[in-house]
């Protein structure tokens, strides 16, 4: 049987406001768990890394306990088990008084599992940074503290903008395991559209593509902000 085509359906009320809506959560997820996992990545790739072992076992044991759950055990963990454990009072408060529930949880859920990987990339950059630039520091009159406090650090930060994107990227598409506990972002408006006109071909078209514009976005921010920074840490290698 063949299938019956009918793009118009994408501008009829009320399916067209069902894909703005759903692009807005969607957006809306990414940026908040992204901001979130940068945070959180930021602080514990930077504990992995400094001279104490007992701030390196705080940011290892992060990382190692968010990073090897996947993201949809951790999202179905913080808004189906959680408010059923801690007390009647804060659950109910989990489940009912928050801010959008589902939409807040979604958010926290994936910004700390990407912010265990965004760790490891700060950890990463740091240390290669560090191989090279810690004895030019020490060698200063710097004590550790400070050389990686102001050398390591921000140049570490520096180096891994290009990497970062690919970490943006999976956050943009992890938005989507949202639908599994009643948001309704871009694939779960293309799935509603589906049941309610049987044309999910054009609806899930119209996302994809939504996905690839939201993915170049991304990607060309990000490279605007990698070239910026080179072109700061080429003037400042210039004499």
């Amino acid at each position: 049987m063949d299938y019956q085509w009918d793009w118009s359906i994408l501008l009829q009320l009320p399916y067209r406001d069902w894909l703005w809506t759903g692009l807005g959560w969607t957006v809306l997820i990414s940026l908040g768990s992204w901001a979130l996992a940068l945070v959180l990545g930021t602080v514990f790739g930077a504990l992995r890394s400094l001279p104490n072992r007992p701030l390196q076992l705080v940011g290892a044991l992060y990382v190692e306990v968010f990073r090897n759950i996947p993201a949809l055990v951790q999202l179905f963990l913080w808004y189906f088990v959680v408010p059923n454990v801690v007390p009647n009072d804060l659950g109910m408060w989990l489940k009912r008084g928050m801010p959008h529930p589902e939409v807040t949880t979604a958010i926290i859920a994936i910004g700390l599992f990407s912010g265990a990987r965004v760790a490891e990339q700060v950890r990463a950059g740091i240390e290669a940074v560090g191989i090279q630039l810690l004895p030019a520091a020490l060698a200063t009159g710097l004590r550790p503290v400070q050389a990686f406090r102001l050398i390591l650090f921000p140049l570490g930060l520096r180096a891994i903008i290009a990497p970062l994107t690919s970490e943006f990227l999976i956050t943009v598409k992890m938005s989507s395991i949202s639908l599994t506990i009643g948001v309704l972002e871009l694939t779960g408006q293309s799935r509603q559209i589906e049941n309610y006109t049987f044309h999910g071909l054009e609806a899930f078209a119209a996302a994809t593509v939504a996905y690839l514009l939201l993915g170049l976005c991304v990607t060309g921010f990000m490279r605007f902000l990698n070239a910026r920074f080179g072109e700061l840490r080429q003037e400042a290698s210039e004499p």
